[in-house]
């Protein structure tokens, strides 16, 4: 019954990140911390979460942009790995309301840099990979992050989901491979991850059908109401630690 609890909201969670291309650690983390532990649930987490990222490149193939994910986990891979050994002094709730803060300002941030047509370069994007992805290494999830950034290379739909999920997928791999040294994966907590990350792809491959009839502006509007959820959840949190 546990599974079949963690499966059903896996795959709300990965209908829900299918679309808007982030949410499903923030859905399904308390989820398997209330099953399994918190000990047992971050490992879990960690596998489902390159599973999901995986299946959003797999249903998004053809419009990737492999120059853009490039650019980005170049420096944002090792930075991750550095990220995940540093035994950091910041406590969460001055992380989780910098993030907040950042989400909330990324919505007329992204609509200010629309209107003067400014665009990203993949400089400026390998640059803003060495941080976010230092950040990747220490906090759970960084999607609501990085899905503004890559919006603001111009962007949108199965070309945001698919490259988002590419870029993130390194930083991921990264990470768990660096936890790996300190804290070997027993086989029943990657079992879990698998049958969790599951539920994940195969909310992923339903979501394609939902984004391929929404309009441009449509998705643009989405994603900023999951970024102003996202951000004041995060400031809430903080509040209260």
């Amino acid at each position: 019954m546990n599974f079949v609890f963690v499966l059903a909201v896996g795959l709300v969670a990965g209908v829900i990140s299918g679309i808007v291309g982030t949410g499903s650690s923030i859905m399904l983390l308390p989820v398997l911390v209330y099953e399994f532990g918190p000990k047992e649930a971050v490992p879990i987490m960690a596998i489902a979460s390159i599973m999901a990222n995986l299946s959003r490149i797999l249903a998004w193939w053809r419009e990737v942009d492999w120059r853009v994910a490039g650019a980005y986990v170049v420096t944002g891979a090792p930075a991750a790995a550095l990220g995940a050994r540093t035994l950091l002094a910041l406590p969460s709730h001055v992380v989780d309301a910098a993030i907040g803060v950042f989400l909330i300002a990324a919505i007329p941030l992204r609509r200010w840099f629309v209107a003067r047509e400014f665009t990203l370069s993949l400089w400026h994007l390998a640059i803003v990979g060495a941080v976010v992805g230092y950040v990747t290494g220490i906090v759970a999830s960084t999607g609501p992050i990085t899905i503004p950034i890559f919006m603001s290379f111009g962007l949108i739909k199965g070309a945001l989901l698919g490259t988002e999920a590419a870029g993130s997928l390194a930083l991921y791999i990264s990470k768990a491979l660096t936890f790996q040294r300190f804290d070997a994966m027993p086989p029943a907590i990657a079992l879990k991850g698998l049958i969790a990350g599951s539920s994940l792809m195969a909310g992923a491959f339903i979501a394609k059908r939902f984004v391929m009839r929404l309009d441009a502006e449509s998705f643009r509007l989405m994603m900023e109401g999951m970024m102003l959820v996202a951000g004041l959840s995060m400031l809430w949190t903080a509040l209260h630690h």
